[in-house]
């Protein structure tokens, strides 16, 4: 069998292949930027097209690098930005429109429509989801009413329907000329569409959203022994790779911090912040405003599911000072930055810029920043975006507690926002919990790989995976009881400002 696995990483604003051994070391990777495109206030989109030319550029890139071919691949695995909705062409690969993104709001009265007749309640029953902007279902519903032609297309079977998953593993596999049309459960679950308990999409909630059937995608385990296809020797990897692994990215993260009992979490720092508690096999309803997800399903075992408190904006809060107000030049500025204060200098950020998500659902909030006196300076605003981004995930650690009983003793995380030693030391205050990052941040991608692996025996199990698990560093917290609850009676007077800002039908 060949020494390596391939892992594609589609995020949300960016796509990047890593190459990983069987130790579960990064071996290789590259990493692009796709262009975030901003049509009005709170619209979202993407260039699905551009985002498969860099998925191609990254993977030659990363093999040239790592000086392999695509024989030295024993499969592939892909991660992806979730709810982020395509539809495009079965005969040309043509996308009907841009892509729209998970953080994407113009959904908001479809949403507002489906909990005022009851709807609303079905949804989060089956579906464990509330009805919101973030999920695929309206975005779908959205492209149907909007642009021209897709609705007939769709009924006649010619349009298609995808996550990000879906449109690269179906050009990885020939496009237009026998490309797989599938999904994996983890996606599935995120569309406001499938049945949490069949696995398969509903014709209930497809009413709902006025979706046909014949768009939609297959719905397959997230690790595949019987694969997703293979790779295309005309392709980006110049060679046939077996395509065995496929979790929507917030899962793969999951997978890849090894958390495979119950009661075991992590945190994830990317665009947004997302913490998933693995529940076990039977779906726990949530009842603090946490959602209810496929955490993974491997092969025909069962399904487990997962408790998941969603965030829309963390890092990208940071990505904002860069690009819109031009106080940083990069994100690993905004350390040094807020490292010139010693606290938040009464200032408060609550980034809501598509509104409040979990344990809030809140799409009527926009962002603001409050508590500003002249003595305040852009130290003070960098170290309270730093805090927003920990702030945000106490709210949704304290609704995790309620629903689960689970009491975290310490705080998995990874992602991009974790090499951010201040804020991981902030996130360990806040919480008053150890927070730990592994050898491997890139979990995202590594659980992908993980999913790939499992599938064609590169793993024998998740207990060899386990193994491959070290950590790197561990940040105790150091503030005091009562600094951390004036802090956080702070946050959330602040999260009140934000409310009822936008009016919504």
């Amino acid at each position: 069998m060949p020494d390596f696995i391939g892992a594609v990483d589609q995020g949300t604003t960016s796509t990047r292949f890593m190459i990983f051994d069987h130790g579960g070391n990064e071996i290789a990777r590259h990493q692009l930027e796709h262009e975030q495109i901003l049509p009005q206030a709170g619209w979202v989109e993407h260039n699905p097209t551009e985002i498969w030319e860099r998925t191609r550029s990254v993977i030659q890139t990363t093999l040239n690098r790592a000086n392999l071919a695509a024989s030295d691949l024993a499969a592939l695995g892909i991660t992806n930005q979730r709810e982020t909705t395509l539809v495009w062409n079965r005969r040309t690969g043509r996308p009907y429109y841009n892509a729209i993104v998970w953080q994407d709001t113009r959904t908001d009265r479809i949403a507002s429509a489906l909990d005022r007749d009851g709807r609303g309640e079905v949804i989060r029953r089956k579906a464990g989801l509330p009805p919101a902007t973030y999920f695929a279902g309206g975005k779908i519903q959205w492209i149907l009413e909007n642009v021209d032609g897709v609705r007939a297309a769709a009924e006649a079977g010619d349009a298609l329907f995808g996550t990000t998953d879906t449109w690269l593993l179906w050009n990885l596999t020939g496009g237009p000329h026998g490309g797989v049309h599938v999904t994996d459960v983890t996606n599935a679950s995120r569309t406001m569409l499938m049945d949490l308990e069949t696995l398969d999409w509903d014709d209930e909630l497809l009413s709902f959203f006025g979706v046909p059937r014949a768009m939609l995608p297959q719905i397959m385990p997230s690790s595949c022994p019987g694969l997703y296809g293979v790779t295309r020797a005309d392709g980006p990897l110049g060679g046939e790779v077996p395509l065995s692994g496929d979790l929507g990215d917030q899962q793969a993260a999951t997978v890849g911090q090894v958390c495979f009992s119950p009661g075991e979490a992590k945190n994830t720092y990317g665009t947004g912040n997302f913490l998933l508690l693995n529940t076990g096999t039977e779906p726990v309803r949530s009842e603090h405003g946490l959602l209810t997800t496929v955490c993974y399903r491997f092969g025909d075992d069962k399904p487990v599911y997962a408790l998941e408190g969603s965030i829309a904006v963390t890092g990208s809060a940071v990505q904002w000072l860069r690009d819109q107000l031009g106080i940083i030049s990069g994100a690993a500025q905004s350390e040094a930055l807020a490292r010139q204060v010693d606290d938040n200098g009464g200032v408060y950020f609550v980034p809501a810029f598509s509104g409040l998500f979990a344990p809030y659902w809140r799409s009527d909030a926009r962002g603001a920043i409050v508590g500003l006196s002249r003595y305040n300076t852009n130290a003070h605003l960098a170290r309270a975006t730093l805090e927003s981004i920990c702030y945000q995930t106490r709210d949704v650690v304290e609704a995790m507690q309620q629903d689960s009983g689970v009491v975290l003793d310490v705080l998995r995380v990874d992602g991009g926002v974790t090499a951010n030693d201040l804020c991981m030391q902030l996130q360990a205050d806040i919480l008053g919990v150890p927070v730990s990052r592994p050898v491997v941040a890139e979990t995202t991608a590594l659980g992908a790989a993980y999913a790939a692996g499992l599938a064609v025996g590169f793993w024998s199990s998740t207990d060899e995976l386990r193994s491959n698990w070290q950590e790197d560093r561990r940040w105790e917290p150091q503030w005091s009881g009562e600094r951390r609850e004036r802090g956080y009676a702070g946050w959330k007077k602040a999260v009140t400002r934000t409310l009822d800002w936008v009016d919504v039908d």
